[in-house]
Order: structure tokens, then sequence, then C-alpha cells
């Protein structure tokens, strides 16, 4: 099962961690699997190139675990309204995605959030 756990602070979503496999396919064959990783890249590569946002991200591929959270969706830390709300609103894009696959694939796939205060990652999360 992979599982998807958000990031929120003052309503503002800004990361996630993501653990395991989702096991509903053979591996190389997963198409749950293949579209969680697409959506994850595209999110990464919409903050990070499109929107030049702060982006603080790692790909665990032994450990099957993705941490990825930008401070550049929270007010206090980003100047540009507009980058802002975008990079928000894509964290928050991606959990209503990911709880629209639930429905079907609540056997390999859960998603939850947590509000907590941003952190920035140490050392030992990069």
């Amino acid at each position: 099962m992979t599982k998807v756990v958000f990031f929120r602070q003052d309503g503002h979503f800004y990361g996630f961690r993501e653990t395991g496999h989702t096991g509903y396919g053979e591996e190389g064959g997963d198409v749950l699997c293949a579209a969680i990783s697409a959506m994850t890249m595209f999110l990464i590569n919409s903050i990070n190139v499109v929107f030049e946002g702060e982006l603080d991200y790692t790909i665990d591929e032994g450990a099957t675990e993705i941490m990825v959270q930008s401070k550049s969706a929270i007010p206090e830390f980003e100047d540009d309204d507009k980058r802002q709300h975008a990079i928000s609103g894509l964290f928050m894009s991606y959990y209503i995605q990911l709880n629209d696959l639930v429905e079907e694939y609540y056997k390999f796939l859960q998603v939850e959030v947590i509000d907590k205060e941003y952190e920035r990652p140490t050392e030992a999360d990069l």
C-alpha cells in the first residue's frame, strides 16, 4: 500500500510524504503506481520550473519514500501572493486527485492530511 500524508499549515498545503508500493500490479506494470509517480513529478516540476518556488524534495527508491515540501506555499515565507497561492493550490489539487483515486483503489492507496508547522528539512532528510 502507498500512504501519502499531506502537510498543511494554517489552511495552506505545503508538502507531503509518500511511502510504500501500491501493490496493485506487478513491478514495472503497476498502473496505479505509475499514475502516482507521474502526478508527483508533475507537481515537483511545476513548482520548481514553472513557478520557480523554493522546493525541497528527496526520492529514496530503496526505502520507497518521497518527501516534497515548499515553503513558498506558505504566506509568511513567500512575498509573491500569486506564487504562494499557485504552489499551495498545486498541493491541494494533488490531495484532491489522490482522494478521488482512493474511492476505487482504497486497498492500495491511503491519503491523509496533518496540520503542522513548516520545518526546514535537515541534512538527514535530504
